[in-house]
């Protein structure tokens, strides 16, 4: 094996390396992202039942429009795509209403 083939051999063993670190520090994010989601999700379902009790809309556009800015805000200030951001939330934000609309009754 010549000297070209072993580096060639060292390089695709480092990008394996690398890749393997990569996926485990996205896995790691993932994992983050779900335990933020369900801890969210829980403070949004007891804003549902406080709504609910006090007969209050499900959905709050000004409070929704105030969120989407922020964000778009702060997705720019991580370089996030901020269109990609407000998707997301605008994602989240009909799933809130959903769940409200569903502890309404």
């Amino acid at each position: 094996m010549s000297q070209t083939d072993d580096r060639a051999n060292d390089d695709s063993v480092r990008a394996t390396e690398v890749l393997g670190k990569l996926r485990a520090s996205i896995d790691n994010v993932d994992a983050a992202l779900i335990h933020m989601l369900a801890e969210r999700f829980k403070c949004t379902q007891a804003v549902g039942e406080l709504k609910a009790q006090h007969d209050l809309p499900p959905a709050d556009p000004a409070r929704e429009e105030k969120q989407i800015a922020r964000l778009r805000r702060l997705a720019e200030e991580a370089d996030l795509d901020p269109a990609f951001a407000e998707k997301f939330l605008n994602f989240l934000i009909e799933e809130v209403i959903r769940n409200h609309k569903a502890i309404r009754g």
